[in-house]
């Protein structure tokens, strides 16, 4: 019981200190506009192709809103040492690590819903199967999160981790289907779109948005359910190993 009220009070000290904060509300509003307007914008569509993108701007809301925000956040609390008096505490590493990366899972969940919403007043989304689009966006988060999460445990500076972070972010938005079909990618380039999570969170997207998906419905489920747990234990390693004496 002691370690779960532990677990709560963390996830609370992060969502006070970093995540419920002006800038990052703003953040989560601005961007998925941003990248709709350049859609929009470059492709000449009209308001009609909404459901076809809506996939791809939940994902990179998702991606960038979890990425981000980890990897500085947890970041700067081992530089400034704070993390250290975490490690501390009498619980399970791997319960304080799922307390630090919850704030960011929710986070990324929440910006998920902002494109969406203001998809409602612009198209009909009545089509939407959400049974199947909610735990897509939900392990979409947490395997961005633990991405996230992974990057901060190989770095040792802010700035290192927003680097190392775009080295992974913005291939994943052309190579995952987010936007261009992985069938339409140049033949050497489709490999490397299944290397990366969030591909085979998408598909599940664009099954549930539009009916239509490349991959097996119950393989991109158990895909990226490998993809959250492999993160998470390498992250787990690499604190052990570099961070614990």
């Amino acid at each position: 019981m002691k370690s779960w009220i532990a677990f709560w009070n963390i996830l609370l000290k992060d969502m006070r200190t970093y995540y419920i904060k002006p800038p990052n509300i703003s953040w989560g509003l601005v961007f998925p506009l941003a990248w709709t307007g350049m859609f929009f914008v470059k492709s000449g569509s009209g308001l009609e192709s909404i459901p076809r993108i809506l996939a791809g701007v939940v994902a990179v809301s998702v991606l960038f809103g979890t990425t981000s925000m980890l990897a500085v956040t947890v970041t700067f609390e081992k530089k400034s040492r704070s993390f250290e008096r975490l490690l501390l505490a009498p619980i399970p590493l791997n319960l304080l690590m799922l307390a630090k990366t919850s704030g960011a899972i929710v986070f990324g969940t929440l910006n998920a819903f902002v494109p969406i919403i203001i998809a409602v007043f612009l198209a009909d989304l009545s089509g939407i199967v959400w049974v199947m689009a909610l735990p897509a966006i939900i392990l979409i988060a947490i395997s961005s999160t633990f991405l996230g999460l992974f990057i901060a445990v190989s770095v040792s500076e802010v700035f290192e981790a927003q680097t190392f972070s775009n080295f992974f972010r913005f291939p994943m938005i052309f190579l995952c289907g987010l936007f261009l079909p992985i069938v339409k990618l140049p033949i050497f380039l489709r490999p490397l779109s299944y290397i990366f999570p969030l591909t085979y969170g998408v598909d599940i997207l664009h099954k549930a948005f539009e009916g239509q998906n490349m991959m097996p419905i119950w393989f991109d489920f158990v895909m990226i359910g490998i993809f959250c747990l492999g993160l998470f234990l390498i992250s787990l390693r690499n604190i052990q190993r570099r961070w614990i004496v």
